[in-house]
């Protein structure tokens, strides 16, 4: 991994330059999920619009991420899965970016004031929630103090990148989709024993692949 100054001026520079885009996304979806999306080259005129924080720190000479894992709820199609914080876009929030950063505030308490958006990755559709999600990298200024918020929020990781850029984190998993449906052999990334799949394993997929 390069030195700190080294490591932002590059991201900088290079989420500034064309994205490795869908490829890399597709990288870590589950077979049925590629064969959707490829089919549909825009998301629908009535999906709605989320966005997530991928926040990068420098602690002990590792770079760290947050991911959280959403408190269990029959409603929430994604209860109990892994994710980056984030949530629905509101129009008085003014920006996407924006969203993410209050999102990333509510869920476990990282201060908008603290982050700084480096850039943004490729918009993803998610279909069995309807949502377009858009992931903004966010540059924090120190290791972050969690507050979870009650209700949302079970836990939260702060696993290093380089977790992520060693191959023996890429596994498979049987994984439930909705809450109704077992898909198995699902790509993953594991953390803690626990399976980070679908939207939030495409996202850190491209974003690895920022550094290909």
């Amino acid at each position: 991994m390069k030195d700190h100054d080294s490591f932002i001026h590059f991201l900088r520079d290079r989420l500034t330059a064309p994205l490795p885009g869908k490829e890399a996304q597709y990288r870590m979806a589950f077979a049925h999920r590629v064969e959707e999306l490829q089919k549909r080259l825009n998301p629908p005129d009535n999906a709605k619009k989320g966005c997530v924080l991928l926040s990068l720190w420098e602690e002990k000479g590792h770079w760290h991420t947050a991911l959280i894992r959403r408190t269990e709820n029959p409603r929430d199609r994604h209860s109990g899965q892994i994710s980056f914080p984030g949530g629905r876009h509101d129009e008085t929030d003014g920006s996407l970016a924006n969203t993410a950063l209050r999102e990333a505030h509510e869920e476990i308490g990282i201060w908008p004031g603290q982050v700084e958006i480096l850039g943004q990755l490729t918009e993803l559709y998610i279909p069995v929630s309807n949502f377009s999600v858009y992931p903004f990298v966010g540059l924090l200024k120190e290791a972050p103090s969690f507050q979870l918020q009650v209700g949302e929020v079970e836990q939260v990781f702060s696993p290093t990148l380089s977790h992520f850029q060693d191959s023996a984190s890429r596994q498979t998993a049987d994984v439930m989709v909705g809450g109704q449906l077992l898909v198995r052999e699902v790509p993953c990334f594991m953390v803690e024993n626990r399976a980070v799949w679908g939207a939030t394993a495409m996202i850190l997929s491209e974003f690895l692949a920022l550094f290909d």
